[in-house]
C-alpha cells in the first residue's frame, strides 16, 4: 500500500470527541490539543500564544464580573486579584524575555549588544525561566466537552473555540494579569520611547527618569517580538464544569500542595539578587568565614561548629541591603549598586575575633545572628538610610574591623539593662542617655547573663534586641544618636516637666 502523505487525509470533523463522527463546523479559531484524563476527567491540554491568551481568556473574581453587565449575576469563583504580587510576576516574564532575546542573539553568533547586557543584569538573569500551566474551565460545553467542534487530521486533534468558548481561569489570574502588564509596558516603551510609570517594570539603574536610549528601544522590540511570536502558555482545559466544581477546584490546587521549607528556598533559588549576591560574592570568593548551613540548633552550644544558618543569613543581608526583614523584592540593579558596601560588612565581620570557628558562641557574642542585625542595622542607617553619612559609614566598618568594639560575653555593656543604677554608671558611664529609657514602657529584656559560664545569651525578640545593641554601639563609637530615640527623650523629658 502506498504511503499516504498527512496532508493527503481528509479531516474529520465532530462534535462528539467520543464518537468522532465525520462532519461537522469549521468555525472558530483552531487550536490543537492533547486529550487528557485528569484524575479520570476529560481534559484539553493546548499551548497558546502568550499574546492571545488574554483575549480569549476570563477570571471570575468579584471586580471582573462587576465591571461587565453580562457577568454581574455569575458567582464569583476566584479571590481578588493581588496587583503587586501581579507586578513581581509581570518583571519574571520580562527577565524570560529578554534571556530568550539573548540566547536568540548567541545562537546565531551575533555579539549581544551592550544595551542588552546592561538590561538584563538591572532586571536580573537565574540559570532556567519557565512558567507553570495555567488551569481553566470552558463553561460553554457539556461537562467532558459535548458541544465543543473537534477536527482530527492524521494523528492531530484540533479544538474550535469560538468568541463564547472563553477559558475561564482556575489557577492563574496572576500570571494573565502580568502578561497583559507586560505587553502594555513594552508597547508604552516602544510607541512612547519612554519608559512608563505604571507599570513600572524596568527602572533604569542610576536614573529612573531618563528616557531609553535608541540602543535599548532596539532591545525591548526584540523583547516584544519574543513574546508575540516565540512564548507560549500551557493551558489544561477542564470542560463544562459547574461554578462549584470551579471552586473546589480553585482551592485543591492553592491549598493541597506542601509549602517548601525557607531553606531550600534560599539554597536552590538563583533569581532573587540579595541570594545570588551570598553565593556569588560570599561564598564564591571566600568572604563568609562561616560555614552556611541549613539548619543550626542555637540552643546547643556545646556542639557549635561556628557555622551560620542559610536563613540568619539572609535575614542578616535582608537588613544590611533592604533595611528589611526579608529580601523579597530586592532590586537586581539596588543590589549591584551596593556589592562592595555589603562584601566591606562580611570582610570586617569575619575579622571579629573567633567568628566563623569551633565554639564561636562561648567566646564571641557576634557568633549570636542579632549582634550581626544590630551591625547590618547600623551599617544600612549611615549608608542608605535616615542617618546616611559615609563618614559614620566608615567609622563603624573600621571600629569592627581593628577590634575597637568588644565582642566578649563579659563586656558589661550587653547586660546594662540587668544591672542596678549604681553598676551601670561605674561601668558605663554615660550610656544612659544614648539607650532607651526605663520608664519608655518598651521591652528592654535582651536575655540572660549566665554567671557561672560567664556568657550573654541574647533573647528571641530580635526586632527589640538589635535596635537596644545598636544603641549601645553607637555609644561605644561616639556616634549619634537614632532620631526616632532622640524625639522619645525629648516627649519623656515634656511629659516630666509637667508632672
Amino acid at each position: 500500500m502506498d504511503d499516504v502523505h498527512v496532508d493527503q487525509i481528509e479531516p474529520t470533523v465532530t462534535n462528539s470527541l467520543d464518537d468522532l463522527l465525520d462532519q461537522g463546523d469549521h468555525s472558530g479559531r483552531p487550536f490543537n490539543v492533547l486529550v487528557g484524563s485528569n484524575m479520570g476527567n476529560r481534559t484539553l491540554i493546548m499551548s497558546v500564544p502568550m499574546a492571545a491568551f488574554y483575549e480569549i481568556s476570563e477570571v471570575a473574581n468579584k471586580a471582573n464580573l462587576e465591571a461587565l453587565p453580562a457577568h454581574r449575576e455569575l458567582p464569583v469563583a476566584q479571590r481578588r486579584l493581588d496587583e503587586t504580587h501581579a507586578k513581581k510576576l509581570a518583571i519574571f516574564i520580562l527577565k524570560g524575555l529578554i534571556d530568550t532575546a539573548r540566547r536568540k542573539l548567541e545562537v546565531q553568533g551575533r555579539p549581544l549588544p551592550p544595551a542588552l547586557v546592561s538590561i538584563q543584569k538591572d532586571i536580573g538573569s537565574q540559570p532556567y525561566i519557565s512558567m507553570q500551566p495555567i488551569t481553566a474551565n470552558i463553561r460553554t460545553c457539556k461537562f467532558g466537552g459535548d458541544g465543543l467542534r473537534f477536527e482530527r487530521k492524521g494523528g492531530v486533534i484540533t479544538v474550535f473555540l469560538s468568541d463564547k468558548h472563553v477559558l475561564w481561569v482556575i489557577d492563574g489570574q496572576h500570571r494573565r494579569f502580568a502578561m497583559h502588564m507586560v505587553f502594555d509596558f513594552l508597547k508604552s516603551v516602544i510607541n512612547n520611547g519612554r519608559y512608563p510609570r505604571k507599570p513600572a517594570l524596568y527602572v533604569p539603574a542610576g536614573d529612573a527618569k531618563r528616557e531609553p536610549t535608541p540602543e535599548e528601544m532596539q532591545v525591548w522590540a526584540a523583547a516584544f517580538e519574543v513574546a508575540r511570536a516565540e512564548c507560549s502558555i500551557v493551558v489544561e482545559t477542564h470542560l463544562g464544569l459547574t461554578f462549584e466544581q470551579e471552586r473546589q477546584l480553585f482551592h485543591d490546587l492553592n491549598n493541597l500542595g506542601k509549602t517548601v521549607e525557607s531553606g531550600l528556598v534560599y539554597e536552590f533559588d538563583n533569581s532573587n539578587a540579595v541570594n545570588r549576591f551570598i553565593k556569588d560574592r560570599l561564598l564564591g570568593n571566600d568572604i563568609l568565614k562561616a560555614k552556611v548551613v541549613d539548619t543550626d540548633n542555637p540552643h546547643d552550644w556545646h556542639k557549635d561548629e561556628g557555622v551560620i544558618s542559610r536563613k540568619d543569613l539572609i535575614s542578616i543581608n535582608a537588613l544590611l541591603f533592604l533595611n528589611k526583614t526579608t529580601i523579597n523584592g530586592a532590586s537586581p540593579a539596588d543590589i549591584n549598586a551596593k556589592e562592595s558596601y555589603g562584601c566591606r560588612f562580611w570582610g570586617a565581620v569575619a575579622q571579629i575575633p573567633y567568628w566563623g570557628e569551633e565554639g564561636a558562641k562561648k567566646n564571641t557574642v557576634a557568633a549570636q545572628p542579632v549582634v550581626l542585625k544590630a551591625l547590618a542595622k547600623l551599617a544600612y542607617d549611615f549608608g542608605y538610610g535616615r542617618d546616611q553619612n559615609p563618614e559614620h559609614l566608615e567609622r563603624l566598618f573600621t571600629a569592627i574591623e581593628e577590634g575597637e568594639i568588644d565582642f566578649g560575653h563579659t563586656n558589661p555593656m550587653w547586660r546594662y539593662f540587668e544591672m542596678s543604677s549604681a553598676d551601670r554608671e561605674a561601668l558605663c558611664p554615660g550610656l544612659k542617655d544614648a539607650v532607651t529609657p526605663d520608664e519608655a514602657g518598651y521591652n528592654l529584656d535582651l536575655g540572660n547573663f549566665d554567671e557561672k559560664m560567664q556568657v550573654m545569651r541574647f533573647g528571641a525578640k530580635h526586632n527589640d534586641i538589635q535596635r537596644h545593641l545598636g544603641d549601645m554601639i553607637r555609644w561605644k563609637l561616639q556616634l549619634p544618636k537614632r532620631k526616632a530615640l532622640v524625639k522619645l527623650q525629648e516627649e519623656l523629658a515634656f511629659a516630666n516637666s509637667k508632672s
